[in-house]
């Protein structure tokens, strides 16, 4: 394993796990309402899952979408159907104490893990990393296995940052009205990533 190959993992894992998407707008809105140490079992959860789909990508998944494409292209669409329903949930979602201890502010381990399990963007992101970085051959279990620890680790502290991202919100959102605001908007970027997740990619 060659340090650029580390650091062109490391590169890709980051770009891909940083950017705004489901996962990262649900954790900036569960650590506004619920704290960072709260958020943390949806950050891990969504980081497990990750490192799930970069290994299964890399044990052959790919194969079986070809076999069977009705599979990766049932994806979207119960991806698309999952984040209608946490959109709902957010925008319609009581305003609440600063100190939130209810269970619909916090995602959790598993909440983390579904949204992630079923964000085709999670997906396409790791089959096209694995495409190009793990390939096959001599090695591959090597690469597999350092492109997973990257993924995993840098997924978790990119989620982190959004949840952190949230927390430094809390203040602001002291007052019921930007609650509200904050509410929406979060339910609005969860309705603007629905839209990519049906087109073709």
């Amino acid at each position: 394993m060659s340090g650029n190959l580390i650091w062109a993992m490391a590169t890709f894992a980051l770009a891909g796990a940083i950017s705004p998407g489901p996962v990262n707008v649900l954790a900036t809105a569960v650590g506004a309402r619920a704290g960072f140490v709260r958020a943390l079992p949806h950050v891990t959860g969504a980081s497990v899952c990750y490192v799930l789909i970069v290994w299964l990508s890399g044990a052959g998944l790919q194969q079986l979408w070809r076999g069977w494409p009705w599979l990766g292209g049932a994806l979207p669409y119960a991806g698309a159907g999952y984040l209608l329903y946490l959109a709902a949930r957010i925008a319609l979602a009581p305003v609440r104490a600063e100190d939130d201890d209810s269970a619909e502010a916090q995602s959790g381990l598993w909440r983390g893990a579904l949204c992630q399990g079923l964000n085709p963007k999670a997906w396409w992101v790791a089959m096209s990393g694995v495409s190009v970085l793990v390939g096959v051959g001599e090695g591959q279990a090597l690469r597999l296995m350092w492109f997973c620890a990257l993924s995993g680790v840098i997924c978790w502290l990119s989620v982190a940052t959004w949840a952190g991202l949230g927390r430094v919100l809390r203040p602001w959102l002291a007052q019921p009205a930007r609650q509200r605001v904050f509410n929406w908007l979060m339910a609005a970027a969860l309705l603007a990533a629905v839209g990519p997740l049906l087109l073709p990619v």
